[in-house]
């Protein structure tokens, strides 16, 4: 477990499913998700990634965000891709609506990408977003994250065309970020 200010990193739990299933179907949710249809998942979907997930995995870690006052789950992030030659990690992140807006998803950002830089000893942290998704932008670059790139117009969604933003965090930045706060974990 890896512990911030308001929430914590762990291994995800099978009491987790029906609330991750609730949150990644729910409208609000799913529209910042997903490139592709933003099409329900069935239960079962939700049951065979739980049963998929493989904490010996060297590519790919999911964790449940789980609020530290009383260890309710609350959403879920992970790295999606590991390139270890290259040393980045592409990472992602999701909360349940009525999680958002409160400081837990900045926070969980900062527990995972503390984690990659220092338990995993990448050089870069990238994460993808898109352009109508502003306070996930605003959460992003409070962990110090830049944008690098914009994929102009890549993302069709609600009958029209979004731009997909690229931002990303090298490990240098974020020990000049931190330099003065204890990790914790």
């Amino acid at each position: 477990m890896y512990n911030g200010k308001l929430v914590r990193l762990r291994a995800y739990d099978r009491k987790d499913i029906d609330k991750a299933w609730e949150y990644v179907n729910d409208p609000e949710v799913k529209r910042f998700l997903v490139p592709g249809i933003p099409f329900p998942l069935r239960k079962d979907d939700e049951m065979k990634w739980y049963e998929s997930l493989n904490p010996s995995s060297a590519n790919s870690y999911s964790f449940a965000i789980e609020r530290l006052a009383d260890g309710e789950y609350i959403g879920g992030c992970g790295i999606n891709e590991v390139d270890w030659k290259n040393s980045h990690a592409l990472v992602g992140i999701f909360l349940g609506k009525q999680f958002c807006n409160i400081g837990y998803g900045t926070d969980a950002m900062r527990v995972l990408v503390n984690f990659i830089f220092n338990e995993m000893n990448l050089h870069k942290v990238s994460l993808l977003t898109y352009g109508f998704n502003k306070r996930a932008i605003r959460s992003y670059e409070k962990v110090g994250f830049k944008v690098e790139g914009i994929l102009k117009e890549n993302i069709y969604r609600e009958g029209q065309y979004h731009d997909e933003i690229i931002m990303s965090i090298f490990k240098d930045e974020w020990k000049s970020i931190t330099s003065d706060e204890p990790v914790r974990i």
